[in-house]
């Protein structure tokens, strides 16, 4: 029975020994995050780039590994089977992958920014394929690689650029501004000629009405001239024919008559 005991209180320990080694192998070894453009479309015989970045709670220094891999998507091309490396970097250094892409690929990220991105140039039809970036930044080694769909075609085929579909709908927008801004402009000015006009006829209707006002108090003004004197009181007038000859028969003659006009004041 004692035998049987301590079996099994050392394959007890054994077991939490190997618990805590991978408790520790775990803490001590971090993921890193590798992020890449799910698809990338670029025109055929034309220079393209192939971004990558990591995140990673290290620190980046010359033990950081990088390396491309390419997976051609055509059955009859070499490396449709399997991932060869096309781009390698490791201790600071660049080494050349595939004789393919040898003179074609070009590394232009920055490691201490996490940018792993490179340049393709010239694309070719036969660059179909999946491409995939990884990156192990000791201790942080576990991560998945970044795939990449690169698909390599005419001028003709390439879609409108994101660039082009905002710089049209902020066009867009703008024409609809000043279309809205116009349209406001006239309903303005046509609301104010109304206006205008509203006010003109009815100055015309008070403009007709004062002069028959005018007249009736004019009428009424030489009603009352006539019925009231305008002037003093007069008195009687005394008329007197004067007669300077002396004879008899002057009451036949006409002499100059002086009249007389007595006005009482």
């Amino acid at each position: 029975m004692e035998p049987k005991r301590s079996n099994n209180i050392c394959k007890r320990a054994l077991l939490t020994g190997f618990t805590l080694f991978i408790v520790l192998v775990t803490k001590s070894t971090q993921a890193i995050d590798i992020y890449a453009d799910s698809e990338v479309i670029l025109q055929n015989g034309t220079a393209g780039t192939l971004r990558c970045t990591f995140k990673s709670s290290e620190v980046v220094s010359h033990t950081t590994v990088v390396t491309w891999s390419f997976q051609s998507s055509q059955l009859d091309n070499k490396f449709s089977k399997a991932a060869h490396t096309i781009f390698y970097l490791s201790n600071g250094k660049e080494y050349p992958g595939l004789a393919e892409f040898k003179d074609r690929v070009q590394f232009i990220g920055d490691i201490n920014k996490r940018d792993v991105s490179i340049q393709l140039s010239p694309a070719q039809f036969s660059d179909n394929g999946t491409f995939f970036c990884d990156v192990k930044n000791p201790p942080d080694v576990m991560g998945t690689p970044a795939r990449m769909e690169l698909r390599v075609v005419l001028k003709e085929s390439l879609p409108a650029s994101n660039t082009a579909i905002i710089v049209g709908a902020v066009c867009g927008a703008l024409f609809l501004l000043v279309l809205v801004a116009v349209a406001a402009c006239i309903v303005m000015r046509v609301l104010h000629s109304r206006h205008e006009y509203e006010g003109c006829t009815s100055l015309e209707s008070v403009s007709s009405q004062a002069p028959q006002q005018r007249k009736k108090v004019e009428s009424s003004l030489e009603g009352s001239r006539c019925t009231s004197p305008s002037g003093p009181l007069q008195g009687p007038v005394i008329y007197a024919q004067l007669d300077h000859s002396g004879s008899k028969n002057s009451f036949h003659k006409m002499e100059p008559v002086v009249y007389a006009d007595i006005r009482k004041n």
